[in-house]
């Protein structure tokens, strides 16, 4: 063959070769959707990945596999995120403790929270509630302030473990106030919710979800949910901010792609997921678990969210002096 014509051939292989990443984002979803889930079967995040997931696969339609990779608070898998392909088949549902307060806890992380990750839409909103033991007599923030300060460092707050999103709430808690409660932390929110049913602790800023069969049982009262704006799920608690001006404590999970996600392929999964948090079931399904979807304006808005989120936290925790290594 002559030169010319094996030149001619080799740039329509190269031509063909340049087209085919164009191809895939255009006809994106070709192939099965993980998505990570850096908890346990059955907790808040499994929930909203699993319930999401159901009319997401409608959607596009493919089949989404979830993936729970537990472990290290969540580290385990937003680590495995930042390792995968940035071709929008491996997702993250991720949440405020390894992608924002992670990175100013840990002076070692395998991933870098900033650079590694693509935010595509907030999803969910995993509800805290303020939780007393009912003998105290407390039934609002203000009137547990006015009884723990004549307490001192005896009242006692419980968490589901140091750096944990609880345990921070409590601290901030202490800060805005005054008071000098005693922090004892636990491996997990149940058992540190058993201590205070039987009174060996005082207070808990608890996920709604472990804290609600206790509080049905009357063996536990919620007082207030911590985000600064009242719950629809939960109308009828009022914001600490109410009475602590400031206080604001979300326990947001959200959807993540590896950084260099192609921006089409980001911007179809901003689009399907927002449509998917729509469905009545996901709503209805997420509530019960004490979870209320939330999704985000625009994948702009979601992530100038995340920059001011991760500089709230870091500016919070230099403040308290708050480190773990």
């Amino acid at each position: 063959m002559k030169k010319e014509m094996w030149t001619a051939v080799l740039l329509v292989i190269a031509m063909a070769a340049g087209s085919l990443p164009a191809w895939a984002q255009q006809n994106y979803p070709v192939r099965p959707i993980r998505v990570l889930i850096p908890f346990p079967a059955a907790g808040a995040a499994d929930t909203i990945g699993r319930t999401i997931a159901e009319p997401l696969a409608a959607q596009l339609r493919q089949t989404i596999v979830i993936d729970n990779r537990p472990g290290a608070a969540g580290r385990l898998a937003t680590d495995l995120l930042a390792k995968a392909e940035p071709d929008g088949y491996t997702l993250l549902v991720g949440g405020v403790g390894p992608l924002a307060i992670s990175p100013w806890l840990y002076k070692k992380l395998p991933y870098d929270a900033e650079r590694d990750f693509l935010p595509i839409t907030r999803a969910a909103e995993i509800i805290n509630v303020m939780v007393v033991n009912p003998a105290s007599g407390v039934r609002d923030p203000k009137q547990f302030i006015e009884w723990a300060k004549k307490r001192g460092d005896e009242t006692r707050f419980g968490s589901s473990g140091p750096g944990q999103l609880d345990h921070l709430a409590g601290v901030n808690f202490q800060r805005l106030t005054g008071l000098r409660m005693t922090h004892v932390p636990y491996k997990g929110g149940g058992p540190a919710l058993i201590d205070l049913v039987s009174g060996d602790l005082q207070v808990m800023l608890s996920t709604y979800v472990v804290a609600v069969p206790h509080v049905n049982a009357g063996r536990l009262r919620a007082i207030a949910v911590t985000t600064a704006r009242r719950q629809p799920l939960l109308p009828d608690l009022p914001p600490i901010a109410e009475t602590l001006p400031g206080f604001d404590i979300s326990n947001w999970n959200a959807i993540f792609a590896p950084a260099r996600t192609p921006a089409r392929i980001a911007e179809r999964l901003f689009a399907e997921f927002n449509k998917a948090m729509l469905v009545p079931e996901v709503k209805k399904r997420q509530n019960y678990a004490g979870i209320e979807p939330e999704g985000s304006p625009s994948r702009e808005a979601f992530a100038k969210f995340m920059r001011e989120e991760r500089a709230r936290w870091g500016k919070f925790i230099r403040e308290a002096g708050i480190a773990l290594e």
